[in-house]
């Protein structure tokens, strides 16, 4: 028996999907203004009502904040962060650091028995370049759970990890490498 033959996305779908990918690429990062509509309708080669209604379904997933007068905004990468930032809106920074985090603990014990030797050169290295947010996500990274890292990534867009307020965020970063590293992986 034939299936039915699967039509194409029709052309506020292909908007839509064209819009996200910058999105969550990062050619158009959280917090940059993207182009206007008459230039995404040029860029686009598409009628201006088919780019505003993409424009809407993304902000209401979250991705973007029309504000009108001033331009369209990105706002998170992901429609869960989106959703989060949405929905923690009234939550206060210290809360959202105090989950992103827990998350961290959890994806150290994780990382500590599941890291490899790779992951330990990577964060042997962003240790030495005192990246201090790239050695978290690298950490997360290391736990090899993809719900925890992306996660973590969108809870992130949030509340970024604070390194620079520490006192010496470099002494934690190598207590935490050395727990890693002493922790035999299965």
């Amino acid at each position: 028996m034939l299936r039915p033959v699967p039509r194409p996305a029709g052309l506020f779908d292909q908007v839509v999907a064209r819009l996200r990918q910058q999105i969550t690429s990062g050619t158009w990062p959280v917090g940059s203004r993207i182009p206007t509509e008459p230039e995404l309708v040029r860029q686009l080669g598409v009628a201006r009502n088919t780019v505003r209604e993409a424009l809407r379904a993304l902000a209401h997933n979250g991705l973007l904040d029309i504000r009108h007068g001033s331009g369209t905004y990105v706002v998170a990468t992901s429609e869960l962060a989106g959703v989060m930032r949405r929905r923690f809106a009234a939550a206060g920074p210290g809360d959202t650091a105090d989950v992103r985090d827990a998350l961290e603990v959890a994806a150290a014990g994780l990382a500590a028995r599941r890291r490899t030797a790779e992951d330990l050169r990577e964060l042997d290295g962003l240790l030495e370049r005192g990246a201090g947010a790239a050695f978290h996500r690298a950490v997360v990274a290391a736990s090899h759970n993809e719900v925890l890292i992306t996660l973590y990534a969108d809870l992130t867009q949030l509340a970024p990890p604070c390194c620079a307020s520490q006192p010496d965020p470099r002494g934690d970063h190598v207590r935490l490498l050395s727990a890693i590293r002493a922790s035999a992986p299965r």
